[in-house]
């Protein structure tokens, strides 16, 4: 017996010898009904909840070819490619730590990707294949056609990531760990010889030019001057702007590293000197004034690396087993440090505008992060993209250790925020003691995390808007937006999540009273509407 995709690819070419055939009036009908019972023949799959979906939901389709009307995400690209509906999720990334929703999330990521055999070329973790035809076996796919989109190397050179989701930008700062920067006394971690270091340089150069930020919070670079110096030289050389550095107390390079700034000084200018928390981990945690100059504002940058989750600790440091790992007691107290020297240095500063970034070490619903956000600050990762930010991806499971967060004068000054995955979703083999690849992807194991700012002494208020201010639900469940239409210098659109930060749907609102077809399923969405420079967030029920 054919197989029916054996069928199809015989009909193609008889169809094709029949074009010339002088009989082919009477025998090309039969053929072409052959084709389409071959067609219509093909078992299609649709996945209803992606995010509920495991491998056990392929059993009824073993032995069998399919057509999956559902796109899948690549969720490992280490040696075997892994596929799922969905991208999988740290689970304290997403969840409370050690709550239910946590377990219920750590055994779905379990069995949430089945590995994709018969494929070809270099797929980035996060690309999506379309379409996909593959043969069902009992634990794997096998690829026989699709159609490849999205997070590929193109997307990502072809432009950065949004940072004006609210309005254009006049500064942009860009915080980045650079994974162990060393440009002598080498050691492992971090380039183990000058040969490595020049690999090293090159694709972070590349890197940090093209993103062409006013201001940089750089984590895990050497102690002392000389690491500093090289960078703000080649931003420099590779930009045609003048950067340089802020000085700090960490004296002569050593195989630590630390943390700090570098800035244009066409655009911006520090005030005052840098100011250094010891708590915790010495020479990582740091605060610098800077002034816009052409509007004379200021703000706060706060740029730190938390202690590591890994390691033995003892105590309260303990891996307590909910997913938090080691040393949660002591990022939490580096937090509160953090909110500590802020309440102290805003007085004498005159502002309370503050932005926090860097590597924390701790995902979305950790410990350290609620500390911060009960301090007074704001997640702009959920603020801006619900929970489907990352800029880490570790055993398969993506999420954000690299943060952004906004005091609430600083918030209305933030035009939006994004991270530049050209790290987390590369594979381990492009890294520069790897590899000779010399491009910008895979410079580091953190994805640089971008903020657009527009200083302003008054801010640009952000509405929160309720579901009574617009027309958002009919009454079959379906969404109409009233009068929000954009133009075309100034586009309005609509974004719609689910709770968990997945993104369904994004609408250009064009007409006076637009209607955006109900979700597929029951449940809780997050609506975003971009309009007029403004963003407006709430939450609708789908009965």
């Amino acid at each position: 017996m054919f197989h029916f995709l054996q069928i199809r690819f015989f009909c193609c070419k008889f169809a094709r010898f029949l074009t010339n055939h002088p009989m082919r009036k009477s025998i090309l009908l039969p053929v072409v009904c052959l084709c389409i019972l071959s067609a219509s023949s093909q078992i299609h799959v649709t996945i209803d909840n992606p995010q509920t979906w495991t491998v056990s939901d392929l059993a009824a389709y073993v032995g069998q070819t399919v057509i999956f009307d559902t796109p899948l995400y690549v969720t490992s690209n280490y040696k075997t490619l892994y596929v799922s509906p969905r991208r999988i999720f740290s689970a304290t990334n997403q969840e409370l730590p050690g709550s239910a929703e946590y377990h219920n999330l750590l055994s779905l990521n379990a069995y949430g990707s089945v590995p994709l055999y018969g494929t070809s070329g270099y797929h980035r973790t996060g690309e999506m294949i379309y379409n996909l035809e593959a043969q069902v076996n009992t634990n794997s796919l096998q690829m026989l056609g699709g159609e490849w989109k999205g997070n590929t190397r193109e997307d990502l050179e072809a432009s950065l990531p949004d940072v004006d989701m609210r309005g254009k930008h006049t500064l942009l700062v860009c915080a980045m760990n650079l994974e162990y920067y060393l440009v002598e006394q080498f050691s492992s971690p971090g380039p183990r010889n000058s040969t490595e270091h020049q690999k090293q340089r090159a694709k972070v150069s590349k890197a940090l030019a093209k993103i062409n930020a006013d201001i940089y919070g750089l984590v895990e670079i050497q102690q002392g001057d000389n690491a500093m110096k090289e960078i703000a030289e080649d931003l420099t050389a590779n930009t045609g702007r003048p950067f340089t550095y802020i000085r700090d107390k960490s004296g002569a390079s050593g195989t630590y590293t630390k943390s700090s700034f570098i800035y244009c000084t066409d655009v911006v200018e520090p005030y005052g000197s840098i100011q250094e928390i010891e708590t915790g981990v010495s020479n990582r945690k740091k605060m610098q004034v800077f002034i816009e100059k052409s509007t004379g504002e200021r703000f706060i940058f706060s740029i730190n690396h938390f202690k590591a989750k890994s390691g033995s600790g003892t105590g309260a440091d303990a891996d307590q087993g909910d997913g938090q790992g080691g040393f949660n007691a002591a990022r939490v107290g580096e937090a509160n440090a953090v909110i500590s020297k802020y309440n102290k240095l805003k007085g004498p500063v005159g502002d309370e505008d503050m932005l926090v970034m860097g590597d924390l070490n701790a995902y979305g619903k950790e410990d350290p992060i609620t500390t911060l956000i009960n301090g007074g600050l704001t997640d702009l990762h959920r603020y801006f993209h619900a929970d489907s930010s990352y800029s880490y991806t570790y055993r398969s499971e993506a999420g954000y250790l690299d943060h952004a967060l906004a005091t609430a004068s600083m918030l209305p000054q933030v035009t939006g925020m994004n991270a530049y995955h050209i790290n987390s979703d590369e594979s381990d083999d492009f890294t520069y003691d790897k590899s000779d690849d010399r491009t910008m992807f895979r410079c580091s194991d953190h994805d640089p995390v971008l903020v657009g700012l527009r200083l302003s002494s008054n801010g640009q208020q952000i509405e929160e808007l309720g579901v009574n201010s617009w027309e958002v639900l009919n009454s079959d469940g379906s969404i109409i937006v009233r009068q929000a239409a954009g133009t075309a210098q100034s586009p309005s659109y609509l974004r719609l999540f689910t709770v968990d930060g997945r993104l369904l749907e994004q609408v250009t609102l064009t007409e006076t009273a637009q209607y955006i077809e109900r979700p597929a399923q029951t449940g809780v969405y997050v609506v975003m509407i971009y309009h007029e420079g403004n963003t407006y967030r709430f939450k609708v029920i789908i009965p």
